[in-house]
């Protein structure tokens, strides 16, 4: 809180007058947080209508390639996307996309709706810009 400063103002008399200096104009900053990081990871699941639906790493990636080729074409698809893990029997991997293309997959995998002919859908499990943030889920803990 800024009340100003005081001024002492002396008169012929010899009489001190205390007068109020205006306060100086009120300067602010304003500091934007921009994330810093340079890739995101994603936890994903895809899930079939249809069960018994399988693929392997290099299918699930091309699945990914697809997606983003459909909905921005060329550019989309040229997005590096990692899978660092990836589970066949559950069809969920973990991604890491950089962060500039990290709403770029995140649509693109949302509105894909089937893969040969049967219908799929992602689902998007968890998102940080930290890798061990995606080793646990607090809504998956089991208390004893």
């Amino acid at each position: 809180m800024n009340r100003g400063k005081w001024q002492d103002t002396r008169y012929r008399s010899g009489v001190i007058n205390m007068e109020k200096m205006p306060a100086p104009a009120a300067t602010y900053e304003r500091i934007v947080y921009k994330n810093s990081s340079e890739h995101h990871y994603m936890k994903v699941c895809l899930e079939f209508q249809d069960c018994g639906v399988g693929l392997n790493a290099a299918q699930f990636k091309q699945l990914l390639i697809s997606a983003l080729k459909d909905l921005f074409g060329e550019v989309g698809a040229a997005l590096p996307v990692d899978i660092l893990t990836y589970e066949e029997k559950t069809l969920s991997a973990i991604l890491r996309i950089c962060s500039s293309g990290l709403v770029k997959l995140w649509s693109s995998l949302t509105l894909l709706g089937s893969y040969k002919g049967k219908k799929c859908a992602f689902r998007v499990m968890q998102v940080s810009p930290f890798l061990l943030a995606l080793s646990g889920n607090s809504r998956e803990l089991v208390l004893d």
